[in-house]
Formats: C-alpha cells, sequence, structure tokens
C-alpha cells in the first residue's frame, strides 16, 4: 500500500511539469524543509516550480538551500494560475491560506502529510501518519525515485525530522527516523550545527515572549492543565515575531503534573491561534478538530474568531471535560 503511494505520488511528479509547491500558513521547520525538498526533488527531474507561502520564511530557516526563492502573497507573488499544486504538511485543505488563490479553477493537487486528521483531499494523496514528519516521507519519496542525497537535501530533511520530533525527543521518533537521522549525517547534514541553529539559538524577541507568557501562566485546579496567552500588543512592544512564539506552549506542558499544556495567541480582537500538546492520556487532536482543527494526538492546533478571554474559556473547557474520568 505504501510502495503504491510512493509511486502515485512519483508518478504524478513526472508526468506533469510548470509545478506551485505551497505549505502551511505560518510554516514552521517541516513546512519550509519540505517545501525545499520538494523543489530539490522537482529540480533532480528538470521540471518548473515556484514555491509559495502565506507566510515569511522564519529567519532560522534561511540557511536553507531555495528558502530565499519561497514567494509571499504579496508584493513579488507570482502573476498567474498553476494547474499543478504540490502541497505539503497541510493537514487539511484550508491551511494551504491565501496561496490557493494562485491555484486554478481545474487544478490538480498532490497532497503529502503526515497529519493523522488529513483527509485526503488531492487529487493524488502521499500520507504516513505515522511519520515523524513530512520531511520523512519526502525522503521516502525521493530513495524511492532512486535520487542521491546530496548534502543540501540533506540539511533539508534532517531539519524536518529534528524540528518536528524536538530533537529526536518526542514520542514520535521511530527507529525509521532515527535510521534516516543516521543516512543523512552521512550524507554530509551537519548535526550538531543544525541542532544548535534550530533548538538551541534564541532571539531578543523570543525571550522576551517567554518572559510575558510566563507572567501569566495560569493552571486549572487540579493542575492538569496549563496554560498561557500572548496578545498583539505583546508582539508590537516587544518587537518580536510569530516565529519567536515557537515552544511557548511546551513551557506548561514540560511541568510535573500536567498533562495539557495550551497557549493562546491573539490575532486581532476576534480572532485567536490556540496550540495544544498533551503529555498522552488526551488525543489533542480531537480537541483540535472540535474547534475546526487538527493535527497529532499529542501536538495540535486550531483558530477560533472570538476574544480572548472566551477562547480560553471553551478550550480549557474541553480539554477538562477530556480529562475528565481518566
Amino acid at each position: 500500500m505504501w510502495a503504491a503511494q510512493l509511486e502515485q505520488a512519483a508518478a504524478f511528479l513526472r508526468k506533469h511539469d510548470d509545478f506551485l509547491v505551497v505549505s502551511h500558513v505560518q510554516p514552521d521547520g517541516d513546512a519550509i524543509s519540505s517545501t525545499v525538498a520538494v523543489g530539490w526533488i522537482l529540480d533532480k527531474l528538470g521540471k518548473k516550480y515556484t514555491m509559495m507561502n502565506e507566510g515569511p520564511v522564519p529567519s532560522r530557516l534561511h540557511f536553507l538551500r531555495g528558502s530565499a526563492d519561497i514567494h509571499g502573497c504579496g508584493e513579488g507573488a507570482p502573476d498567474r494560475k498553476f494547474r499543478y499544486i504540490v502541497a505539503v504538511d497541510c493537514a487539511d485543505f484550508a491551511r494551504v491560506g491565501p496561496t490557493q488563490m494562485w491555484f486554478e479553477d481545474e487544478f490538480r493537487l498532490l497532497n503529502i502529510d503526515h497529519h493523522a486528521t488529513n483527509d485526503a483531499y488531492g487529487a493524488v494523496n502521499l500520507l504516513k501518519f505515522d511519520s515523524a514528519a513530512t520531511a520523512e516521507i519526502l525522503f521516502d519519496l525521493a530513495v524511492h525515485m532512486e535520487m542521491p542525497i546530496d548534502a543540501e537535501a540533506a540539511a533539508a530533511f534532517y531539519t524536518g525530522l529534528i524540528t518536528d520530533t524536538g530533537g529526536f525527543r518526542y514520542s514520535n521518533t521511530s527507529p525509521h527516523v532515527m535510521e534516516i537521522a543516521s543516512r543523512l549525517l552521512a550524507a554530509g547534514a551537519q548535526g550538531p550545527v543544525l541542532a544548535e541553529q534550530l533548538l538551541e539559538r534564541m532571539s531578543m524577541g523570543q525571550m522576551r515572549m517567554i518572559q510575558r507568557g510566563l507572567s501569566r501562566l495560569t493552571f486549572s485546579d487540579d493542575q492538569r492543565i496549563g496554560w498561557l496567552w500572548v496578545t498583539t500588543e505583546d508582539l508590537a512592544e516587544t518587537g518580536a515575531s510569530n516565529e519567536d512564539l515557537e515552544g511557548l506552549v511546551n513551557y506548561p506542558r514540560n511541568i510535573e503534573g500536567v498533562e495539557v499544556g495550551i497557549l493562546f495567541k491573539e490575532n486581532g480582537t476576534k480572532s485567536v491561534k490556540v496550540s495544544l500538546r498533551s503529555a498522552g492520556l488526551v488525543d489533542v487532536a480531537a480537541v483540535a478538530q472540535h474547534f475546526g482543527g487538527g493535527g497529532h494526538v499529542r501536538a495540535a492546533g486550531c483558530r477560533l474568531t472570538i476574544p480572548l478571554q472566551e477562547a480560553v474559556e471553551q478550550v480549557v473547557g474541553h480539554v477538562r471535560a477530556a480529562l475528565e474520568g481518566r
């Protein structure tokens, strides 16, 4: 079954040309590394392609080959539409965001993803829900297509793996992940350098947001749920960007006894992005789906179009109900 999916995806890439490669809004390490990994595969096939995302590439990912060629939706965006689309790391079609305005009416889409909530929205789907990262799936695709992995590609694949496994610490770190990591190191990926760049280094804006977020850290009465929030004013006053919030949700989750950690990020007066992390008792993907989002059992997210305080009450209440009796 998996081999058949790999061959269908390979056939889609071999048969067509002039692709638009997109990933999810507010891209993270796996989204950007998967985007440029698809670009690398298409380069090897001699295909034309354009890479695009709703949001800017996080500065810590600028080292990746091809990252500077990812277009935004504003100035410098492509001036035409595309028939053949490759979507990577998008749990549902809505996650491609406004890049869909560059899809032709009769577009054909290859959907490559590892989120268990993905509903197979592509004309062709390459989905493996037990993969740690979309980059893992793309490595398997490159191997299936008999493409020798060079150092630049190895850095991209390794980036997706190391960011989505938390430096090979999360429960999704499978033997296959470690086998791939070994092969990528042998191909030229600089493991210690990438770990420093992606996991250790911190901007001043990120430190200021950690200070503000932790000052608001709140717990349920039984201390099994911990949450914090940041506002649009926080970002403006600290000079931080969205990428500076990455990892903030882990602080409440990492506290002993906390089963679910939650980060609420205000976007305007009536929009809130919610990130959820679970110790394992609660399927936070199911919680996120209840609010129109998705993700994994232990890591998920959603967006609510209500004021911040209402979002806190509703999501915490739903998590509390999920914990009852456990």
